[in-house]
């Protein structure tokens, strides 16, 4: 809810569509370079779930302080709240997706994960509409003050998380712990630690890549809706409505993952999600009403389960020590993916709708190569060494 509810409201209270936009921008290429370093604090925290409640709380604050600087303070000063306040995003998806492990063991876990991932295309279906509603019924400001309120009602939550088994306050790890690959001494170290793991585990590094690439075309479509909106559907406005379309589909597809968690291996479903989404972005070419609605359906319907399928990968091989981060890089990937696929396709869609469109879809197919590009484990282990006799 805070992006769609920020930008209106700056936008009303400063009345600058550059100002808005750059706002937004700056919050969100501010959470992409945070990403890592909050999941390395996460990972080294005692206890993360009160780490996990100080980051929502900073976004919290921040969110409550840009609003409150907006047409007060020179707009230098207000984006440079939104970009400290930025820093701290990721905590809100991928810092709690990271500790699922914590609170459900066991065979629960595959189900909890489709069930987890079910509650971002539900919070991307609420979020906008409820930040629409609001600002329409009560003011610009009110939207981002319900926002706030929200984060702040998830603090209790986040407090009441687990601590890390086998952690007391001060303990120092054994020589027999670092030679497990207890953490290393350093955030540094501990960074560098968490790229060698997504690089050099091939189902992590397939799944991570062909997400990303999912995510820059999902940035393209994004780009797209207004215009498609206005030439398809009578009006700019009603592009927007079209979001909700991969919403409501990405959550009943969920809803059937969740019911049958095993039926489909994850690293399959990474890849197929990526086909179906090219597949809807090739039928959104076509311009017809009929057929844009049934793309972005579609689309979600590729979407959700690749998400869970993605949650279900990053639980699988995340070493214990680097979930955290494995999860909030991932996080800050996507969304820097996502920024760059909206800031390619809107000059495209300028000057040619059906090319940035078709644009999206070769990049969603691309999704579907780089996930067959990267080498399985089956496929690297036989070249590593002798196989026996």
């Amino acid at each position: 809810m805070s992006g769609p509810a920020l930008t209106p409201a700056e936008f009303a209270l400063a009345g600058s569509a550059v100002d808005a936009a750059s706002l937004l921008a700056g919050i969100t290429v501010s959470a992409a370079a945070g990403g890592p370093v909050v999941g390395v604090l996460l990972d080294r925290a005692e206890r993360p779930g009160r780490l996990l409640a100080g980051a929502l709380l900073l976004y919290a604050v921040g969110l409550g302080a840009v609003l409150a600087g907006l047409g007060r303070l020179p707009f230098a000063v207000t984006l440079l709240v939104a970009v400290v306040a930025g820093l701290t995003g990721p905590a809100l998806s991928g810092g709690w997706t990271a500790q699922l492990p914590r609170v459900v063991a066991g065979d629960r876990l595959p189900r909890a994960t489709a069930l987890d991932a079910m509650t971002f295309s539900a919070a991307s279906l609420a979020g906008p509409a409820l930040a629409g509603g609001v600002a329409e019924l009560l003011g610009a400001r009110s939207a981002v003050v319900v926002s706030v309120g929200l984060i702040a009602l998830a603090l209790p939550a986040a407090w009441r998380l687990p601590a890390r088994p086998g952690r007391e306050r001060g303990a120092r790890p054994t020589e027999a712990g670092r030679e497990r690959g207890a953490r290393p001494a350093s955030v540094a170290g501990d960074l560098a630690a968490g790229l060698r793991a997504v690089a050099g585990r091939p189902s992590l590094a397939r799944a991570t890549a062909t997400s990303v690439v999912c995510c820059v075309a999902q940035g393209m479509l994004t780009a797209c809706l207004p215009l498609l909106g206005e030439r398809a559907l009578g009006g700019a406005g009603r592009g927007a409505l079209l979001l909700s379309g991969p919403a409501v589909s990405a959550l009943l597809a969920g809803a059937v993952l969740a019911r049958f968690p095993r039926s489909v291996a994850p690293d399959t479903v990474i890849w197929a999600g990526a086909a179906v989404q090219a597949a809807a972005l090739a039928l959104a070419v076509t311009g017809r009403p009929t057929a844009l609605v049934a793309a972005v359906l579609l689309a979600g319907a590729g979407e959700g389960p690749q998400l869970a399928a993605l949650f279900a990968v990053r639980h699988r091989e995340a070493p214990d020590r680097l979930r955290g981060q494995i999860f909030t890089t991932g996080a800050s990937m996507k969304i820097t993916g996502f920024a760059v696929g909206a800031s390619v396709a809107g000059p495209v869609a300028a000057r040619s709708l059906p090319g940035a469109l078709a644009l999206a879809a070769g990049v969603a197919g691309l999704a579907v190569l780089v996930f067959f590009a990267i080498p399985s484990a089956s496929a690297i282990r036989p070249a590593a060494g002798p196989t026996g006799d």
